[in-house]
């Protein structure tokens, strides 16, 4: 999660100095601040996994703004993307979304449309964020699991019952249940719907 002491980071990635002063000033006014980048390359060499989220030109000099969120697919980084586009790019933006982009936004925009597109990606950056957190600490309770109620959980997942996983692991029903209410009381799961839920996220 953002750093309570650390103001969220929007990473400005455009070619036009005037539209990124432009911009780097309208954040700063709503206690966000920026990172301002001349092109792609630049922006990919500076190590930008420190930003909450990233304002990136489709058209630049140099890689172009569909390339560089490629090159940050590729790289595993996280941050939100948000394209600006000018007029006739539509498509190009079209592309970007179904790449994974959060949003796209046409030159000349509105102040207010750029900053709550800014927010909802900030948020939905936090969300991603927290989830992941939270995955890895299931996946961390699952690993100290006895195997058995690892086996368990795992048949659990595929839909199986309580006699059923007795039957294929050759030990009790009663046993299967002991060892299935201690692995949901290790994980935190109040129910069966829960639990489900949750081998779902570790991708069982």
């Amino acid at each position: 999660m953002t750093e309570p002491d650390r103001a969220p980071c929007i990473a400005v990635v455009d070619d036009d100095e005037a539209l990124r002063d432009s911009l780097a000033w309208l954040l700063d006014t709503v206690g966000l601040t920026t990172l301002a980048f001349a092109d792609g390359e630049a922006f990919l060499a500076a190590a930008p996994d420190a930003c909450d989220t990233v304002l990136l030109d489709v058209r630049m000099p140099g890689l172009s703004g569909l390339q560089v969120q490629q090159r940050l697919i590729e790289r595993g980084d996280t941050a939100p993307v948000i394209f600006m586009t000018g007029h006739g790019d539509v498509p190009m933006a079209v592309a970007a979304l179904k790449a994974g982009a959060f949003d796209f936004i046409e030159k000349p925009f509105n102040h207010q449309q750029l900053i709550d597109a800014v927010q909802q990606a900030l948020a939905e950056h936090q969300r991603v964020k927290a989830m992941g957190e939270r995955i890895d600490d299931l996946r961390a309770r699952y690993e100290a699991l006895r195997p058995k109620e690892r086996q368990i959980l795992v048949h659990v997942a595929e839909g199986m019952t309580s006699r059923e996983i007795a039957e294929h692991l050759d030990v009790s029903a009663k046993t299967v249940e002991i060892y299935r209410l201690r692995a949901m009381k290790a994980l935190g799961a109040n129910n069966l719907a829960e639990l489900v839920r949750i081998c779902v996220a570790l991708g069982w």
